[in-house]
């Protein structure tokens, strides 16, 4: 492929997930999304196949599960482990809201498109799980309940893609995204009991 075929797929891409956003699934038209982009509409079917193609390509391409490989190697410690996906979850709701949005929108219908999302978004979940797991039995985590432990630590990185909507109650000036994502897997370290997290 080109460097101009990669450029127009991840234009397309770019405009799929701004109208998937702004309209959904079922109110965006292959047409709309090729205008947006500015390509031609033969493009969709050659390059993905079809607009449910396109979603799926969406999903893939800006969602952060996709860097689990890449990180594997970080993510055998559980404490390093836990912090490093806190915030690589809290980077992406920061910083993806249109696909944060589409998520929530797919999970919110029950669609059909769910199981092609859930294949993506649940091995992070099961990889925290794991660590959650592991970091009890090693004695570095401390808690009750794995499952609901896991949906503390879940809902909090999950939290930051509410932030705009809370943004009027904050009194503190704007932290950078990667400063918020600290705090954040701090804030968690230090609810399981992390040895040295509890004066940072």
């Amino acid at each position: 492929m080109t460097q101009t075929e990669s450029d127009m797929k991840i234009r397309i891409l770019l405009a799929a997930k701004k109208l998937f956003a702004k309209q959904g699934f079922d109110g965006t038209t292959v047409r709309q999304i090729c205008e947006e982009a500015g390509a031609n509409v033969a493009l969709i079917s050659y390059y993905f196949g079809g607009k449910e193609k396109v979603f799926h390509a969406v999903i893939d391409y800006f969602f952060v599960g996709h860097r689990l490989e890449e990180l594997e190697q970080q993510l055998k410690e559980p404490v390093s482990g836990l912090k490093l996906l806190v915030k690589e979850v809290v980077w992406f709701c920061m910083n993806e809201p249109e696909l944060a949005s589409i998520i929530q929108q797919e999970f919110a219908a029950n669609s059909q498109r769910l199981s092609h999302i859930t294949e993506r978004t649940f091995p992070i979940w099961i990889k925290i799980k794991e660590l959650l797991a592991r970091g009890k039995q090693e004695g570095v985590f401390h808690f009750e309940s794995l499952d609901h432990t896991l949906l503390f630590v879940v809902s909090t990185a999950l939290s930051f893609k509410k932030l705009v909507t809370l943004r009027p109650l904050f009194t503190e000036q704007e932290a950078s995204v990667g400063a918020t994502a600290e705090h954040a897997s701090l804030f968690v370290l230090r609810a399981l009991g992390a040895a040295g997290f509890d004066e940072q």
